[in-house]
Protein backbone atom coordinates (compact mmCIF):
# COMPACT_ATOMS: atom_id res chain seq x y z
CA UNK A 1 0.00 0.00 0.00
CA UNK A 2 1.41 3.35 -1.07
CA UNK A 3 1.16 6.00 1.67
CA UNK A 4 -0.45 9.34 0.87
CA UNK A 5 1.93 12.33 0.53
CA UNK A 6 -0.53 14.58 2.41
CA UNK A 7 -2.08 14.57 5.85
CA UNK A 8 -5.44 12.85 6.01
CA UNK A 9 -8.12 13.03 8.71
CA UNK A 10 -11.23 10.93 8.99
CA UNK A 11 -14.04 10.83 11.49
CA UNK A 12 -14.07 7.87 13.81
CA UNK A 13 -15.46 4.84 12.02
CA UNK A 14 -15.33 6.32 8.51
CA UNK A 15 -13.55 4.25 5.83
CA UNK A 16 -11.84 7.11 4.01
CA UNK A 17 -10.19 10.33 5.09
CA UNK A 18 -10.13 13.94 3.94
CA UNK A 19 -6.79 15.13 2.55
CA UNK A 20 -5.23 18.25 4.11
CA UNK A 21 -2.20 20.22 2.93
CA UNK A 22 -0.26 20.19 6.20
CA UNK A 23 -0.39 19.56 9.95
CA UNK A 24 -1.46 23.13 10.63
CA UNK A 25 -4.72 22.46 8.84
CA UNK A 26 -5.30 19.50 11.14
CA UNK A 27 -4.75 21.68 14.23
CA UNK A 28 -6.93 24.39 12.74
CA UNK A 29 -9.73 21.86 12.26
CA UNK A 30 -9.36 20.79 15.90
CA UNK A 31 -9.65 24.38 17.12
CA UNK A 32 -12.70 25.03 14.90
CA UNK A 33 -14.43 21.86 16.04
CA UNK A 34 -14.30 20.20 12.63
CA UNK A 35 -12.40 17.31 14.17
CA UNK A 36 -12.45 15.58 17.51
CA UNK A 37 -9.28 14.42 19.29
CA UNK A 38 -10.63 10.87 18.93
CA UNK A 39 -10.80 11.13 15.12
CA UNK A 40 -8.14 9.34 13.05
CA UNK A 41 -5.18 11.00 11.38
CA UNK A 42 -2.48 9.77 9.06
CA UNK A 43 0.59 11.79 8.07
CA UNK A 44 2.78 11.72 4.98
CA UNK A 45 4.63 8.41 4.67
CA UNK A 46 2.38 6.71 7.24
CA UNK A 47 0.31 3.62 6.52
CA UNK A 48 -1.61 3.12 9.78
CA UNK A 49 -4.31 5.44 11.14
CA UNK A 50 -3.97 6.80 14.67
CA UNK A 51 -6.19 8.96 16.81
CA UNK A 52 -5.22 12.62 16.68
CA UNK A 53 -4.71 12.79 20.46
CA UNK A 54 -2.36 9.78 20.27
CA UNK A 55 -0.31 11.01 17.30
CA UNK A 56 3.09 12.31 18.49
CA UNK A 57 2.77 15.30 16.19
CA UNK A 58 -0.46 16.51 17.85
CA UNK A 59 -0.44 15.01 21.37
CA UNK A 60 0.98 18.13 23.04
CA UNK A 61 -1.34 20.47 21.15
CA UNK A 62 -4.41 18.40 22.09
CA UNK A 63 -3.35 18.36 25.75
CA UNK A 64 -3.03 22.16 25.75
CA UNK A 65 -6.49 22.57 24.24
CA UNK A 66 -8.09 20.68 27.12
CA UNK A 67 -11.45 18.95 26.93
CA UNK A 68 -13.90 20.22 24.31
CA UNK A 69 -16.54 22.67 25.57
CA UNK A 70 -19.93 21.12 26.37
CA UNK A 71 -22.60 21.40 23.74
CA UNK A 72 -25.10 24.19 24.45
CA UNK A 73 -28.54 22.98 25.53
CA UNK A 74 -31.10 22.65 22.80
CA UNK A 75 -33.56 25.39 23.68
CA UNK A 76 -35.91 24.31 20.91
CA UNK A 77 -36.65 21.01 22.70
CA UNK A 78 -39.84 21.11 24.76
CA UNK A 79 -40.03 18.85 27.80
CA UNK A 80 -43.58 17.47 27.76
CA UNK A 81 -43.34 15.50 31.02
CA UNK A 82 -44.46 18.33 33.37
CA UNK A 83 -47.33 19.19 31.02
CA UNK A 84 -48.46 15.55 30.94
CA UNK A 85 -48.33 15.33 34.75
CA UNK A 86 -50.45 18.47 35.12
CA UNK A 87 -52.93 17.23 32.51
CA UNK A 88 -53.37 13.92 34.35
CA UNK A 89 -53.93 15.68 37.69
CA UNK A 90 -56.54 17.97 36.12
CA UNK A 91 -58.23 15.01 34.42
CA UNK A 92 -58.54 13.12 37.72
CA UNK A 93 -59.86 16.26 39.43
CA UNK A 94 -62.54 16.80 36.78
CA UNK A 95 -63.59 13.13 36.87
CA UNK A 96 -64.01 13.22 40.65
CA UNK A 97 -65.84 16.55 40.52
CA UNK A 98 -68.22 15.36 37.80
CA UNK A 99 -68.94 12.15 39.72
CA UNK A 100 -69.76 14.03 42.91
CA UNK A 101 -71.94 16.52 41.03
CA UNK A 102 -73.92 13.77 39.32
CA UNK A 103 -74.62 12.14 42.70
CA UNK A 104 -75.59 15.38 44.35
CA UNK A 105 -77.90 16.31 41.46
CA UNK A 106 -79.47 19.72 41.24
CA UNK A 107 -81.63 19.25 44.33
CA UNK A 108 -79.50 19.97 47.38
CA UNK A 109 -79.28 17.36 50.09
CA UNK A 110 -80.45 18.37 53.55
CA UNK A 111 -77.89 20.53 55.38
CA UNK A 112 -75.65 18.83 57.89
CA UNK A 113 -76.13 19.77 61.53
CA UNK A 114 -73.97 22.66 62.71
CA UNK A 115 -70.96 22.03 64.90
CA UNK A 116 -72.58 23.66 67.91
CA UNK A 117 -75.46 21.16 67.74
CA UNK A 118 -78.10 23.77 67.02
CA UNK A 119 -81.54 22.30 66.43
CA UNK A 120 -82.92 22.25 62.91
CA UNK A 121 -85.85 24.42 61.99
CA UNK A 122 -89.15 22.61 62.65
CA UNK A 123 -91.75 22.83 59.89
CA UNK A 124 -95.34 22.55 61.11
CA UNK A 125 -97.68 20.31 59.16
CA UNK A 126 -100.52 22.83 59.06
CA UNK A 127 -98.24 25.43 57.49
CA UNK A 128 -97.35 23.31 54.49
CA UNK A 129 -100.15 20.74 54.04
CA UNK A 130 -101.80 22.71 51.24
CA UNK A 131 -98.67 22.74 49.10
CA UNK A 132 -96.86 19.54 50.12
CA UNK A 133 -97.50 15.90 49.23
CA UNK A 134 -95.88 12.85 50.81
CA UNK A 135 -93.63 10.24 49.19
CA UNK A 136 -92.50 7.14 51.08
CA UNK A 137 -89.93 4.60 49.90
CA UNK A 138 -89.43 1.20 51.56
CA UNK A 139 -88.14 -2.24 50.59
CA UNK A 140 -90.20 -5.41 50.70
CA UNK A 141 -88.86 -8.79 51.79
CA UNK A 142 -87.53 -9.41 48.27
CA UNK A 143 -85.55 -6.19 48.24
CA UNK A 144 -87.94 -4.48 45.79
CA UNK A 145 -88.55 -0.77 46.28
CA UNK A 146 -92.11 0.15 47.29
CA UNK A 147 -92.95 3.77 46.47
CA UNK A 148 -96.09 5.51 47.68
CA UNK A 149 -97.32 8.97 46.72
CA UNK A 150 -99.81 10.12 49.36
CA UNK A 151 -100.29 6.44 50.33
CA UNK A 152 -100.93 5.47 46.69
CA UNK A 153 -98.53 2.73 45.53
CA UNK A 154 -96.71 3.46 42.29
CA UNK A 155 -94.06 1.55 40.37
CA UNK A 156 -90.52 2.87 40.65
CA UNK A 157 -90.17 2.55 36.88
CA UNK A 158 -93.10 4.97 36.44
CA UNK A 159 -92.00 7.48 39.10
CA UNK A 160 -91.21 10.21 36.53
CA UNK A 161 -94.68 10.13 35.00
CA UNK A 162 -96.44 9.63 38.34
CA UNK A 163 -94.80 12.66 39.95
CA UNK A 164 -95.56 14.88 36.96
CA UNK A 165 -99.20 13.76 36.93
CA UNK A 166 -99.51 14.29 40.69
CA UNK A 167 -98.04 17.80 40.51
CA UNK A 168 -100.26 18.69 37.57
CA UNK A 169 -103.36 17.31 39.30
CA UNK A 170 -102.83 18.73 42.79
CA UNK A 171 -100.76 21.81 42.02
CA UNK A 172 -98.43 20.94 44.89
CA UNK A 173 -94.75 21.42 44.12
CA UNK A 174 -93.23 20.60 47.49
CA UNK A 175 -92.54 17.04 48.57
CA UNK A 176 -92.17 15.41 51.99
CA UNK A 177 -89.82 12.47 51.36
CA UNK A 178 -89.37 9.52 53.71
CA UNK A 179 -86.80 6.92 52.69
CA UNK A 180 -86.06 3.79 54.71
CA UNK A 181 -82.46 3.31 55.80
CA UNK A 182 -82.04 0.12 53.76
CA UNK A 183 -83.11 1.69 50.46
CA UNK A 184 -80.16 1.86 48.00
CA UNK A 185 -78.82 5.25 47.02
CA UNK A 186 -79.60 4.55 43.37
CA UNK A 187 -83.32 4.30 44.17
CA UNK A 188 -83.21 7.54 46.15
CA UNK A 189 -81.31 9.26 43.34
CA UNK A 190 -84.02 8.19 40.89
CA UNK A 191 -86.61 9.90 43.12
CA UNK A 192 -84.51 13.08 43.07
CA UNK A 193 -84.26 13.01 39.28
CA UNK A 194 -88.00 12.51 38.94
CA UNK A 195 -88.64 15.40 41.35
CA UNK A 196 -86.44 17.66 39.29
CA UNK A 197 -88.28 16.64 36.11
CA UNK A 198 -91.61 17.37 37.79
CA UNK A 199 -90.34 20.88 38.73
CA UNK A 200 -90.59 20.18 42.45
CA UNK A 201 -88.71 23.06 44.06
CA UNK A 202 -88.62 21.94 47.70
CA UNK A 203 -88.10 18.59 49.42
CA UNK A 204 -88.59 18.04 53.16
CA UNK A 205 -86.93 15.22 55.07
CA UNK A 206 -88.38 13.91 58.32
CA UNK A 207 -86.39 14.46 61.49
CA UNK A 208 -83.58 11.94 61.82
CA UNK A 209 -83.38 11.11 58.14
Amino acid sequence: MTPSPNWQVRHLGMPEGQPLENAERVLEGLRDGDWDPSDDVRGPGEIDWRQIEDHPHFADAVAEMGPPPPEPPDESRLDMNPMIDVALVLLIFFILTATYTSLRRTIDLPPAPSEDGAAKQVVKKEDIQDRVFRVKVNLDTNGTAIVKIDDRPVALADIDRELKDHVRTTGRKEMHLTVADDVPWGTEAKIYDAARGAEIHQIYWPKGK
